[in-house]
């Protein structure tokens, strides 16, 4: 029997809760099982006049909509707020009524303005807590690494920003700073003729990428640490697209240190992280460094520096013709090592050791150089079994996460322009995915229904192939060739005479 449904009748009234609308596997009813917002109005408070003016949005509403939109995938609060209106599980997350108006799009963008990115990252904070009290983060292995984030603006708003022109518009009574760091003539190789270029809508995005074959595009930098248990995001931090990982990693594992409570005991990262500096402090710290150090050049133009004995105790260096090398000044994060002009002009080697620029050859030793030395012996032996086994969870562990983020959750682009602005996207992403893990361990699918699931894409798999097997195999009978055809134009095929 057909059966008959009645659209145009309206219910005046709903006779039950809205949370009995929405399905308990739900993605916003499990994680409202373990998400406690209740410490944020007294954390914002001093943001707010307390006896002026008319009452705001609820801090915790507020937040759980923006969170319930980067679950949803929606990262737009237009987008958000129109969704909310229809969605009776956002509606419900959020604590808002059926009958009961949304905000409007707008007071989540003032929301940001005025707690800015602390007050964000605080709930970034929780959730790990929240983790760690849950027993899903062990703190024993660390898996950083970086990923950047394309920048909310255009090509058409890049333009040139010479370099000598914005040192001398900036002098200070220090004199000029050096574009590599250093102050004076002592701060590196001038870069006074190059121009680069910078976005006028979002000073803050730089150029970068991440593959040489890959044009640079302005963008951010996401710094994440990953617990290596369950996938738990236990640090985030964003900086502009060109700033080094490298550089902090020391101050990264001393975030994880303070937003777990226990201290790592492996880390693991890439190449990019290979500095001797990282070496030397994970070397003093107890650290296990799972870190393979950047490939040497193969064929140098000239004599490379490894060629160059170090001799740590005496502060030393010895070329390869035996000559010594002494201390000469300092440069930002490496000591200098020169030549004499007597060793260097009788020397055999000169042709190929010593630049046609340069007088004597010099040579840069970089802080934690025995320890960077003592990583590379380790590497070319070869890791043990334990140090593989850790190496190999770190491409799907931290790696997987920036992955799931881009696509899911919407981080493959910035939403807003402004370092904050994605500082903050780049903390409610991270914690959208501490939640998510905390909600899977709370409420973990039935076996019975597990089973069958994985039983059923079996089967499916299996029928997909042996349909495939079935199929009988097209096999032209004459052979073919295109003809002559114009640019734009769809080739045709013309049977050969047998």
């Amino acid at each position: 029997m057909i059966g008959n449904q009645d659209r145009w009748q309206e219910d005046l009234f709903v006779a039950c809760p809205l949370r009995d609308l929405i399905p308990d596997d739900h993605i916003l009813k499990r994680v409202d099982k373990i998400l406690d917002l209740s410490w944020l109005r007294e954390e914002v408070k001093d943001c707010y006049c307390l006896d002026n003016g008319r009452p705001g949005i609820d801090p915790e509403a507020a937040v759980r909509l923006m969170l319930a939109g980067l679950f949803q995938g929606i990262i737009h609060d237009r987008r958000l707020m129109r969704e909310a209106q229809v969605n009776l599980a956002i509606r419900w997350f959020a604590g808002y009524r059926l009958d009961e108006p949304l905000p409007h799009h707008s007071s989540l963008t003032r929301i940001r303005q005025r707690w800015g990115p602390e007050r964000f990252k605080r709930v970034f904070q929780r959730t790990v807590a929240g983790c760690v009290d849950a027993g899903l983060v062990n703190g024993e292995t660390v898996h950083v690494d970086a990923t950047l984030i394309r920048a909310d603006v255009s090509w058409a708003s890049l333009a040139e920003r010479h370099v000598a022109q914005v040192l001398k518009e900036n002098e200070s009574d220090n004199g000029p700073e050096d574009p590599k760091g250093g102050h004076g003539p002592g701060g590196g190789r001038s870069r006074s003729r190059k121009s680069r270029k910078y976005s006028t809508t979002d000073p803050d995005a730089t150029l970068a990428t991440g593959n040489k074959k890959v044009r640079m595009e302005p963008s951010f930098k996401q710094h994440t640490a990953v617990d290596d248990k369950a996938g738990v995001i236990v640090d985030v931090a964003a900086t502009t697209g060109e700033a080094s990982e490298g550089v902090g990693l020391v101050s990264q594992l001393d975030r994880v240190q303070e937003n777990t409570g226990r201290k790592p005991k492996t880390v693991t990262g890439d190449a990019a992280y290979a500095h001797s500096g990282n070496y030397a402090e994970l070397e003093n710290e107890g650290v296990d460094a799972v870190i393979p150090p950047q490939s040497q050049q193969r064929k140098p133009k000239r004599i490379p520096a490894r060629r160059f004995k170090y001799d740590g105790k005496h502060k030393l260096v010895r070329c390869p013709a035996g000559k010594l090398l002494r201390r000469s000044g300092w440069r930002p994060s490496r000591w200098i090592y020169r030549a004499r002009l007597c060793d260097c002009r009788a020397c055999p080697l000169r042709p190929r050791c010593v630049p046609p620029s340069a007088k004597v050859r010099t040579i840069g030793i970089a802080h934690g150089h025995e320890a960077l030395l003592r990583a590379r012996r380790r590497h070319q032996k070869g890791w043990d079994e334990a140090a593989r086994d850790v190496y190999r969870r770190h491409r799907w562990r931290v790696e997987g996460v920036h992955g799931e983020a881009k696509k899911w959750h919407g981080l493959g682009r910035a939403i807003r322009r402004g370092l904050a602005n994605v500082a903050i996207q780049v903390y409610l992403t991270a914690a959208v995915i501490n939640l998510k893990r905390l909600a899977a361990w709370a409420s973990p699918p039935q076996p019975l229904a597990a089973a069958m699931r994985r039983l059923t894409g079996s089967l499916r798999m299996v029928l997909h192939c042996l349909w495939h097997l079935t199929q009988p195999r097209k096999v032209p009978s004459q052979p073919q060739r295109p003809i002559g055809v114009r640019l734009g134009e769809k080739p045709h095929f013309v049977q050969l005479a047998a």
